[in-house]
């Protein structure tokens, strides 16, 4: 039956394909854009696919609130990661509906395709990778625990989520996701990326469960305090060429310095000046892979204080200085 999308209030189709989980065995890399125009929102969704994997990315602009039923020949394991907006998913096969806000993921495996989304958001930015049941149980042959034990699930057909709650990206997620994006190599090359990230993607999730499992007592105990401290993450990359001070960005983001600093390093792994560190130095290695500026351009951009220091700090990470990086 392929794939088709509903509006749940009034039962209309909004969009249809045939491809089904079958369709994403291609040998060779397909991959392709689609523009959706609805008369209550807009979307455009690239995606690649080859070898029982899919990869998607897709922004999505509402003009409501609006809940959407789909349904399908599409017996996958998701990775999903939902980077802007806030997406309820409900599958009739779980228990419970999964909420997922800004910079938050989960792994989910269903034996049917059907379900509801409901954007509780205007914006919606979202990728996912998929795989079909052979392709997921192949490459996690050998994994660790928690992924058995979620492959265990996916080989005697029934539903698991990794967590029961959603669980936050940080930045190498982020990372892998705009290396697929921007990918720039063509063909067979794409190919063997694409598969790389996948798998790296899907060792990331497992990683930020097993943290998240053996973590112990959250410090974070509202969802207030859990979006004052994604808010202080976007301020603090908006202004990363000039970054506010620990008191600054703490009233900014309406939060006490002290949860600001206990709440990021819970919520991203990593201090907040150390993350500023690392994002910058992961956006300069992919401004000189690009070949589009400078040495000297970067490290003015990023604030660092001189090309020197800069320069220190990037072969310190990468184990190459930046000038033979662009070269």
């Amino acid at each position: 039956m392929g794939f088709e999308l509903k509006n749940k209030a009034d039962n209309q189709v909004l969009h249809r394909n045939d491809l089904s989980g079958a369709d994403f065995n291609s040998d060779t890399l397909v991959e392709n854009t689609i523009d959706i125009n609805l008369p209550f929102a807009e979307a455009r969704m690239r995606q690649w696919y080859f070898d029982g994997i899919r990869m998607g990315y897709s922004n999505w602009h509402y003009n409501e609130p609006i809940e959407m039923e789909w349904k399908g020949d599409l017996d996958m394991v998701t990775l999903f990661f939902n980077i802007k907006g806030k997406t309820t998913i409900n599958n009739p096969h779980f228990d419970k509906p999964f909420e997922l806000g800004k910079y938050q993921h989960n792994l989910f495996y269903s034996p049917t395709g059907e379900g509801t989304l409901k954007n509780d958001e205007l914006y919606i930015n979202s990728f996912l990778v998929q795989f079909t049941k052979a392709a997921f149980l192949r490459i996690t042959e050998g994994a660790d625990d928690a992924l058995k034990r979620f492959g265990d699930n996916v080989m005697n057909g029934k539903a698991v989520a990794l967590s029961p709650t959603s669980l936050f990206m940080d930045i190498d997620m982020l990372n892998g996701i705009n290396a697929v994006v921007d990918c720039k190599y063509q063909s067979g090359l794409k190919k063997m990326f694409l598969l790389s990230k996948s798998i790296e993607l899907l060792v990331l999730q497992a990683g930020a469960y097993n943290r998240a499992k053996d973590s112990g007592p959250k410090f974070l105990k509202t969802e207030y305090d859990k979006e004052r401290i994604i808010y202080a993450r976007e301020i603090l990359i908006r202004r990363m060429d000039r970054p506010p001070g620990l008191s600054e960005l703490a009233k900014a983001a309406g939060i006490n310095e002290y949860k600001l600093k206990k709440g990021f390093k819970e919520t991203f792994g990593n201090t907040v000046f150390g993350y500023l560190a690392e994002t910058r130095l992961e956006l300069a290695k992919n401004d000189l892979l690009e070949k589009k500026k400078s040495v000297s351009e970067i490290a003015f951009e990023l604030g660092y204080s001189s090309v020197q220091h800069f320069s220190n700090a990037f072969k310190k990470k990468f184990g190459i200085s930046p000038g033979k990086l662009g070269k």
